[in-house]
């Protein structure tokens, strides 16, 4: 296994722990997430993390970039750890566009399993590269906000973001 690195980045919505494996971005952590992994398994600090070029460095700026309303989509390099069935449902995840949202049955039907919306969920709260890999996209069948890993009331906030964005982006 590659070498494992983080850092910890300040956000609109608290610090946000970065972990790396290699090159690629494998983890973005929030405080008090469910299903945060132990510390111990993000590797050392890394004190070169405002390297520029470095993945953190590059995470740090399209992250700033989104949280300003001026990203829309991410190109960072990934390295999702996971089974099948979660990386197929991580993939699906970044196919939805900025600003919208799908149910977790429409998300199962998207992959090809329209009876595993249940399987979906729990394949989205794995999830770990939250924001950059936008499981906060998935809404229950009423359209109704329902778990997050990162919290309710973060998800609520990144949704009502992104919509601001893109209003914005269709009234210019």
């Amino acid at each position: 296994m590659s070498h494992r690195s983080h850092t910890v980045i300040d956000s609109p919505y608290g610090p946000l722990t970065l972990v790396a494996t290699g090159d690629r971005l494998s983890g973005l952590y929030m405080e008090e997430q469910r299903h945060r992994p132990p510390q111990e398994t993000f590797g050392d600090h890394d004190p070169q993390s405002h390297a520029p070029g470095s993945v953190f460095a590059r995470t740090r700026e399209q992250l700033e970039e989104y949280f300003a309303g001026a990203r829309t989509a991410f190109d960072l390099p990934l390295a999702l750890a996971g089974t099948a069935f979660q990386r197929t449902v991580w993939q699906a995840l970044q196919e939805i566009p900025y600003g919208e949202t799908v149910t977790y049955g429409l998300l199962a039907a998207r992959i090809g399993r329209p009876s595993a919306s249940r399987a979906v969920g729990l394949a989205n709260g794995r999830n770990p590269v939250g924001i950059i890999v936008p499981c906060h996209r998935v809404v229950g069948a009423n359209g109704a906000l329902t778990g997050y890993g990162g919290g309710l009331p973060r998800k609520q906030r990144l949704l009502a973001s992104e919509r601001a964005g893109r209003a914005h982006d269709q009234a210019s």
